[in-house]
């Protein structure tokens, strides 16, 4: 037989096998019953991808939010974040000690207890508060302390170190600018107090509606000045040209010191230019007036002593120490004050008061007890030099040379006598509460006059003095011609 010239074939719809005949086009249905299910998958739509890509972003960010909610409900955690960065800015340790409230709704507010703020590292805080209140806008919060706008700040019962104070102000840059924040609906203090060496001042009351560091300031400062047994009440207005180093500053207000069973109210006004040097914070160009009145309690009666006081000269303070030199003075009084008084000298006050001025009385006052001739015949100015050093009521005594013309005093008063003695001169004694020695080359006294007197005046307090002088004391004395 003759092979037959046809291929064989394999039907492509069905089990291999070979055919003699053409292939089928299709598969019956009991063939594709019989088929394994295909093993390649049909490729995915883009919806489905994205879809699940949703998912799991959607899963992440749920997680994320229930993470961030737990971590928020929790005040700690958030005030911690809070003072860490408005710290860093600064270059400072905040922490709060207390209990923490916030809210998160409209400007987040905080509030926080045991409020801690010093440097780095340092043993002695700058800053505590019992309560600190803090208004942020969402901007200062995402801002990592790059912006330090606050909405508002309040403080209850702040004390600040001014030597720790001083500290940090050192390890700023130099030349840099103080980042000083915004707040934009202002500051409250309360109970506040600031003490330094020797010197408090308590119950401290801050209040301002606006504070920016390219703006005027305005605030109100009430307190209590406290100087040993001194006290000084005071209610004052502040006014900065901005609240910054080289600004000019402007206080005015009253004060009432008062001292033992005295008491003198005053109305000051103080302005100056804030300096921070070597030498210490202050007042550059410092001006000061004062209208005092000076009473003894608990007598509110017409004044006795009232004048003006002026001074002027360069304020610092550093470690504990208050300094002003050089410094002008001028006191302008009528009646039992004279009227008029220059000086100048300078002051220091740490744990206790050094002063010294030199300047002259122009003329001895009217009301006072008449000098002996010629003293009392004489226009001549009384020039003098006042040294004190000693507790900051005045109470130890005051060193005094006083002369006109040819006649000169060297002795020592305190001041709460001699006040008193000027308020008591209608009814008093004549003689000031004075002790020292008196030289002059001659003095008429009843109708007689002394030639080169030396005179020793006791107040009368020590055994002996009756205000005379003792005969051997007089060696040159004699009878006028």
């Amino acid at each position: 037989m003759r092979a037959s010239a046809r291929s064989s074939r394999i039907c492509g719809s069905s089990m291999p096998r070979r055919s003699w005949t053409r292939c089928c086009r299709t598969r019956s249905a009991a063939d594709a019953r019989a088929m394994p299910a295909e093993t390649t998958p049909a490729p995915r739509s883009a919806w489905r991808r994205g879809g699940r890509i949703a998912a799991i972003v959607a899963v992440v960010v749920l997680l994320g939010l229930v993470a961030s909610i737990g971590w928020i409900s929790r005040p700690a955690r958030l005030s911690e974040l809070i003072l860490d960065q408005v710290g860093t800015s600064l270059g400072l340790r905040i922490t709060a000690s207390g209990p923490s409230e916030y809210r998160l709704r409209g400007t987040p507010m905080l509030t926080v207890r045991g409020l801690d703020v010093r440097q780095p590292g340092s043993a002695t805080a700058l800053l505590t508060a019992e309560r600190a209140y803090l208004a942020l806008p969402w901007a200062t919060l995402w801002a990592g302390g790059e912006d330090l706008t606050i909405g508002r700040v309040e403080l209850d019962g702040p004390q600040l170190d001014l030597s720790a104070l001083q500290d940090w102000l050192a390890t700023r840059p130099e030349g840099g600018p103080l980042r000083m924040p915004t707040l934009t609906d202002g500051l409250r203090i309360t109970r506040g107090l600031v003490a330094g060496d020797g010197w408090s001042a308590d119950r401290l009351g801050i209040a301002t509606d606006h504070v920016s560091a390219s703006q005027a300031l305005a605030a109100r400062v009430t307190g209590s000045l406290r100087m040993s047994t001194t006290t000084a009440p005071f209610d004052l207005q502040l006014a900065l040209t901005r609240p910054a180093i080289g600004a000019g500053a402007a206080i005015a207000g009253t004060a009432s010191v008062r001292s033992g069973q005295s008491r003198m109210p005053l109305a000051l006004n103080l302005s100056g230019v804030l300096r921070d040097a070597a030498d210490g914070i202050g007042l550059d160009a410092t001006r000061l007036g004062v209208h005092a009145r000076w009473l003894r309690e608990p007598s509110d009666e017409d004044p006795t002593i009232a004048f003006a006081l002026g001074m002027s000269g360069r304020v610092r303070y550093r470690g504990g120490d208050l300094v002003v030199a050089p410094l002008a003075a001028a006191v302008r009084g009528q009646d039992k004050v004279p009227e008029r008084v220059d000086a100048t000298g300078s002051l220091a006050l740490d744990d206790a008061l050094a002063l010294h001025l030199s300047g002259q009385v122009a003329d001895w006052p009217a009301q006072w007890p008449a000098l002996p001739a010629p003293l009392g015949e004489s226009d001549s100015p009384l020039p003098f030099t006042v040294d004190y050093a000693g507790t900051t009521d005045f109470s130890d005594p005051l060193n005094l040379q006083l002369s006109r013309d040819e006649t000169r005093f060297d002795g020592q008063f305190r001041l709460p006598e001699l006040t008193d003695w000027i308020a008591q001169l209608a009814d008093g004694t004549p003689l000031p509460p004075l002790t020292g020695t008196l030289t002059t080359p001659r003095i008429e006294v009843v109708g007689a006059t002394l030639t080169g007197v030396r005179l020793q005046i006791d107040d009368g307090d020590h055994e002996g003095g009756d205000g005379l002088p003792d005969p051997d004391r007089l060696p040159d004395s004699g009878p006028g011609r």
